[in-house]
């Protein structure tokens, strides 16, 4: 437990510095110049998920709740689109113009499919860290930069194509999970 919990403090910590404390991070790109302090969070942002995935892995299993039967179907349409969201923002299609933080409510909606099939410890801390932080993070930026100005709307065309990506990245990150032993198709379909 203490890797995972370790690897979410780092998840957090790492994201939310710029926001909480921005003459520090200032202070460390001026020391540093900025390509590396870019490289030091991102480097503390891959350490993080080392972490949290060790973790995740070596803790037991402990039940807290008992996911609800035949909720796996919800799970994996929710899961394609909080795939589908976090690239909202990078091609700039019609959506970006209507969601502020398309990838960070990505975020928000792969923890809670991945809560809607997983009641146990590991998942709730893990899950539920991420998709707190998402949160936490869209009110940060939100207070920091405040009234947001819409972005001009792209074409609906950008957003197929995002749809079309969307699906073989869905399909990879479904490959990453059998080669780790999970099949996500297996949860409470029933």
């Amino acid at each position: 437990m203490q890797l995972l919990i370790a690897g979410l403090v780092l998840w957090w910590g790492a994201h939310v510095f710029k926001r909480l404390l921005p003459a520090q991070r200032v202070a460390l790109a001026g020391k540093l110049g900025q390509g590396p302090a870019k490289g030091v969070v991102a480097a503390t942002l891959l350490i993080a998920v080392v972490l949290m995935v060790l973790g995740y892995r070596q803790m037991d299993f402990i039940a807290v709740y008992q996911p609800i039967r035949g909720i796996g179907h919800l799970a994996v349409l929710l899961m394609y689109i909080a795939v589908f969201l976090t690239g909202v923002g990078a091609v700039g299609g019609r959506l970006f113009s209507n969601l502020r933080h398309p990838m960070l409510t990505g975020g928000i909606l792969w923890a809670f499919a991945h809560l809607l099939v997983n009641g146990d410890l590991a998942s709730i801390l893990l899950f539920g860290g991420i998709g707190l932080w998402a949160g936490a993070q869209m009110l940060l930026i939100n207070r920091s930069e405040g009234a947001w100005e819409r972005p001009a709307a792209g074409s609906v065309r950008k957003d197929v194509k995002l749809a079309v990506i969307s699906l073989v990245i869905y399909g990879v990150i479904v490959g990453v999970h059998f080669a780790l032993g999970h099949n996500p198709f297996l949860g409470t379909y029933s």
